[in-house]
């Protein structure tokens, strides 16, 4: 499996934006997606974004479509996360997911996952 740190993470006014970073190494998927989710307390863990490895394809999470934008550079083996006209509801650990099957939203369908990075969003 692949392993990942995620980077970025903090607090920010509502409105505001945040970046977040996920580096990869060990084993990559390079025809498997690569994504995000979060978590906050109390909630299941949810799908947020996700892209093609190849293609740069990405799809979103309703929720935070227009608002959020996901990339990759597979030369440096990075995925990002910008985040932006954030809302107290986005408050969440955000984790980066690899190994994933394009087009799936469901946790069950991604075989790595990063320790997690917190996101905290104040009214």
């Amino acid at each position: 499996q692949v392993q990942l740190a995620e980077s970025g993470g903090g607090l920010v006014q509502a409105g505001g934006s945040l970046i977040l970073s996920c580096a990869a190494s060990g084993h990559t998927f390079s025809r498997s997606a690569m994504g995000w989710f979060r978590q906050a307390p109390g909630k299941e863990r949810e799908f947020v974004a996700a892209i093609s490895w190849s293609g740069n394809l990405p799809y979103y999470a309703d929720s935070v479509r227009g608002r959020f934008t996901i990339s990759r550079d597979n030369a440096k083996n990075t995925v990002l996360l910008q985040m932006h006209s954030l809302k107290p509801e986005d408050t969440a650990v955000y984790y980066c997911a690899a190994g994933g099957t394009y087009g799936s939203r469901s946790t069950d369908d991604w075989e790595s996952w990063g320790q997690g990075t917190q996101v905290s969003v104040s009214a």
